[in-house]
């Protein structure tokens, strides 16, 4: 990776958790400094209409089919599939590549429709305790896109 891509990976604000649905319904747009950004639409009560723009994002579900040789891996959260590519470039990812796991990605917004594409950045089993991750998780992206400013 040359020093201008990792300058850039590191100025991107902080992965912000987002549904595969947000990101469908996404428009996008140019940040300040001419990246694309996605408008999503926060989650929760008293946050409609109220758009969150992101670039970066952390998303959980199971994973559905792994193309290794296409560097790619489907993954279905609670509210439908998105694709995570580059999946043969992270550190420690491969051991949580096959299919029923249920893993943590996070990841840059490559494509928001048809279907959500993440360049992946980061990939963790949570296998383990499934169940809770599973049954907390759409109060966790509740929560943090309610007190995001």
């Amino acid at each position: 990776m040359n020093l201008s891509l990792v300058n850039a990976e590191r100025a991107r604000s902080p992965p912000v958790k987002v549904l595969s649905s947000q990101l469908r319904e996404a428009s996008e747009s140019q940040s300040s400094n001419a990246r694309s950004e996605f408008l999503i639409r926060r989650l929760g009560s008293g946050s409609r209409g109220s758009l969150l723009p992101v670039s970066v994002v952390w998303m959980q579900g199971t994973v559905v089919d792994v193309q290794a040789d296409l560097n790619n891996v489907l993954i279905l959260d609670e509210t439908g599939n998105f694709l995570v590519s580059g999946i043969n470039s992270i550190p420690k990812g491969k051991p949580c590549l096959s299919p029923g796991k249920y893993v943590m990605v996070m990841g840059v917004i490559q494509s928001h429709s048809p279907e959500p594409v993440l360049r992946a950045v980061k990939m963790a089993d949570l296998s383990e305790n499934a169940v809770l991750h599973r049954k907390n998780w759409l109060y966790e992206v509740e929560e943090l896109q309610r007190v995001l400013t």
